[in-house]
């Protein structure tokens, strides 16, 4: 029997390192990363130039946003058609309401203990940089407006269209035909942004070149500490109270932050987490969620699952209530939360509008001045990148936590890639045993 000559170490070493090099090379999140890192570069050293850089960023959101649309009709209409049980549908609709109501309130009142505790807003105000925010302070909004929410919520408006047509669906005698026919143009869709995300490096590095280059790293030394009171907050959130919500469910919140790294970067370099809902809808089916209860839970959490918005909202009252001296009465913080609970909801995702939000609930306080917007303007863009990756982390442990309640949770990737693992091994005993 012939023997054929086993490779030595250092040619399987070799191999090995070309391998790696070329998964790195290939990896999507790898180049999101290093676009995210030269934004960085590019404006702090030529920040005019940088700034022009906002036009790539804005072209790629609002690429991404010509997906959201159809890629919510088609989910949740072929969901609900393939569910048949209408009574579910209605259940999980309810389920998700109740469950983002309560996570919201935890997320406002942990928003508000934080700031008292740490009291960011102990600071001589005298330092601060003074932005211009007449644009609020002029005309602050008047309340919370549900028509108005629903007629600017485009969300929102394809979601209730594409649960009425999926209801009519069920009961018509073409379901079968229009259920391929929806099932075809989905993933046509899909496909396509699956392309356009190979974009998602350079829509990261425009907007993060713009936010640096625009207000620059130097406005974060006067508010470091309310920064750096937001991002604690927002992180033990995310590993205690999610971290706790998935340890129930026996899942990992590692484990899940790290199967949705490349929209997590992505949102941190857009500072804006619709740029990441269509691909979060697609990693989520792929996880295991079913179609119907991602096309229910996540489109509707992005406007009334705001985990992140919640807690810079509060969090940013108290800030100017102890910027100011305002004393507030325990009645009073209940009533803020209140108020908030309402108003946090009309904050859609999308970049700055949380900023909106807190001068219509500062206008509804009638205690701490409005005024005070002007000290967070120069930072609110750099807390809008916390906001949106807890919003969207929430909405993602939002969409298991209803599925594994409604035994909807098929976990088809683990399968596949422990399957993968074996495979790849028994690959590699082949290579280095050959007679």
């Amino acid at each position: 029997m012939l023997i054929k000559e086993i490779p030595q170490p250092e040619n399987q070493q070799t191999k090995r390192s070309r391998s790696l090099g070329i998964r790195i090379l290939s990896n999507l999140t790898f180049w999101v990363l290093i676009a995210i890192i030269a934004g960085v570069v590019l404006g702090s050293y030529a920040p005019a130039m940088a700034v022009k850089m906002e036009i790539i960023g804005k072209t790629f959101i609002d690429i991404i946003k010509l997906f959201i649309a159809p890629i919510i009709f088609l989910t949740i209409v072929l969901g609900i058609s393939g569910m048949g049980d209408l009574k579910k549908v209605g259940r999980i609709g309810l389920k998700s309401l109740i469950y983002f109501e309560v996570v919201s309130t935890i997320s406002l009142a942990i928003g508000i203990l934080m700031a008292i505790l740490i009291r960011p807003g102990n600071i001589d105000k005298s330092g601060l940089q003074i932005q211009n925010a007449s644009k609020y302070t002029n005309a602050p909004a008047k309340g919370f407006d549900w028509i108005n929410f629903f007629m600017s919520n485009l969300t929102i408006q394809v979601l209730v269209v594409a649960i009425i047509v999926g209801i009519i669906l069920n009961y018509s005698k073409h379901r079968e035909k229009a259920v391929t026919g929806l099932s075809y143009a989905s993933k046509i869709v899909f496909k396509g942004l699956k392309y356009v995300m190979y974009l998602a490096p350079l829509g990261a590095f425009g907007g993060m070149a713009y936010t640096i280059g625009k207000f620059g790293l130097h406005t974060l030394v006067p508010l470091a500490k309310l920064m750096g009171t937001v991002y604690l907050t927002m992180g033990l959130f995310i590993f205690i109270i999610l971290g706790g919500i998935m340890k129930y469910y026996k899942m990992s919140i590692w484990n899940f932050i790290k199967y949705i790294k490349e929209e997590l970067l992505l949102v941190l370099g857009t500072s804006s987490s619709e740029s990441a809902l269509p691909s979060i809808m697609l990693k989520l089916e792929k996880m295991g969620c079913s179609k119907s209860v991602v096309g229910l839970v996540v489109p509707t959490g992005y406007s009334f699952n705001l985990d992140g918005t919640s807690i810079y909202l509060s969090m940013s009252v108290i800030f100017l209530a102890q910027l100011y001296g305002v004393h507030l009465s325990m009645w009073e913080m209940l009533s803020i939360i209140g108020i908030l609970m309402v108003t946090s909801k009309g904050a859609a995702g999308v970049t700055g509008s949380g900023f909106i939000v807190l001068a219509s609930t500062l206008a509804a306080i009638h205690k701490i001045p409005i005024e005070g917007l002007a000290f967070l303007l120069g930072v609110d863009k750099f807390m809008s990148e916390a906001r949106a990756l807890t919003n969207i982390i929430g909405n993602g442990v939002a969409t298991i936590v209803i599925s594994k309640s409604e035994n909807e949770f098929h976990p088809q990737v683990e399968a596949e890639e422990k399957q993968d693992v074996i495979e790849t091994k028994k690959k590699l005993a082949k290579q280095e045993f050959v007679y």
